[in-house]
C-alpha cells in the first residue's frame, strides 16, 4: 500500500526532541571530539545519571562484554575499556532502556529493532578487528548501534500520535514495515543533524542502504555486512536467507570467509539472549 500523505506528514513534522538520545550519551560522544579531553571528565560525565552509570556498569559486566576483571565503577570501567568504549557503553545502555512502550503493537517493533541494532553493534565490532581494522572497531560498534536510529524515532513519534488519537492504522504491521523503508534514513539523518554527531556515524546512517556506496570507508562497509548477516539470520524486523553473503561485495573487502562469517553468526545470535 501506498504511504499516505497524511501519515508521511504527521511523522516529519514531530518535533526532533522526542526522546531518542539520552544526553548524557550524546555529551559524552562530543566530549571524545574535544582535543585533548580528560579521563576524569567522562568519568564525571558518565557519573552525572547514577541511572545511566549503573546501567553501563550492568552492561560492561555481562556475559557478552565482560573481561578478566569485573568493573564495580565508572572509573573502572574507563580505565580498563578506554573512554570511547565507555561513551558507547552510555549510548548503548541508554538505549535499551528507550526501546519500551507501553503499546504493544510498538513495543514488539521497538524490540527487535533493539536486538537488531545491538547484534549489530556487537557484529560491526567484531567484524572490524577479524578484518584487520582494529582502530576502527568501536567507531564501528557506535555506527552499528546508530545505523537505524530514524526508526526508533519514527516508533517514538507513531507512540506520540497514537496517545493524541491519531494515526492508528499506522500500527498495522505491513503499513508499519512501509514507514521504516520510505522514511527512517530521512528522519535519521533529520536526527544526527539536529543533534550534531560525528559525520563517520552520519554517512553510516545516511548511506547504509544505498546500492553505490563508498568502499573506501571501513566503518561503513563493516556496517552494511552486518545489516546484511542480520537480516540473513532474521535478526530484526526481516528474515531474508536468499542472501548470498560470500558473493556481497561488502565481504570481499573485508576479506572474511565462510569460517569467519559461521563465527559471526553464533556471536550475533549470542546477542539475543542480552537483557538489560
Amino acid at each position: 500500500m501506498a504511504l499516505s500523505l497524511t501519515i508521511r506528514r504527521l511523522l516529519t513534522i514531530q518535533p526532533i526532541e522526542l526522546p531518542v538520545f539520552h544526553p548524557i550519551a550524546i555529551k559524552l560522544q562530543h566530549l571524545l571530539e574535544t582535543p585533548n579531553f580528560k579521563m576524569d571528565e567522562v568519568i564525571d560525565l558518565a557519573n552525572e545519571d547514577q541511572s545511566l552509570a549503573g546501567q553501563i556498569l550492568k552492561m560492561a559486566n555481562s556475559t557478552i562484554y565482560i573481561g578478566r576483571v569485573r568493573t564495580e565503577t565508572i572509573k573502572d570501567a574507563v580505565i580498563r575499556l578506554g573512554a570511547q568504549q565507555v561513551a558507547n557503553l552510555a549510548m548503548a545502555a541508554s538505549q535499551a532502556s528507550l526501546h519500551a512502550s507501553e503499546n504493544i503493537v510498538i513495543h514488539g517493533f521497538m524490540q527487535s529493532l533493539w536486538l537488531h541494532s545491538h547484534a549489530c553493534a556487537i557484529g560491526s565490532r567484531w567484524a572490524a578487528r577479524n578484518a584487520g581494522y582494529p582502530q576502527y572497531a568501536e567507531q564501528a560498534y557506535m555506527a552499528g548501534l546508530l545505523h537505524d536510529v530514524g526508526k526508533l524515532y519514527l516508533l517514538k513519534a507513531l507512540e506520540r500520535l497514537n496517545k493524541a488519537g491519531v494515526a492508528q492504522a499506522a500500527l498495522e504491521e505491513e503499513l508499519l514495515l512501509e514507514i521504516f523503508a520510505e522514511l527512517h534514513v530521512e528522519q535519521g539523518c533529520r536526527l544526527m543533524q539536529h543533534w550534531n554527531m560525528p559525520k563517520m556515524y552520519s554517512n553510516v546512517v545516511a548511506n547504509h542502504h544505498d546500492v553505490t556506496f563508498d568502499t573506501s570507508d571501513t566503518v561503513l562497509t563493516t556496517v552494511r555486512f552486518l545489516n546484511a548477516a542480520c537480516k540473513y539470520k532474521g535478526i530484526g524486523t526481516v528474515r531474508d536467507t536468499s542472501i548470498d553473503m560470500l558473493g556481497l561485495p561488502e565481504t570481499s573487502l573485508l576479506q572474511l570467509g565462510q569460517e569467519e562469517l559461521d563465527e559471526l553468526y553464533e556471536l550475533i545470535e549470542d546477542t539475543q539472549e542480552f537483557e538489560m
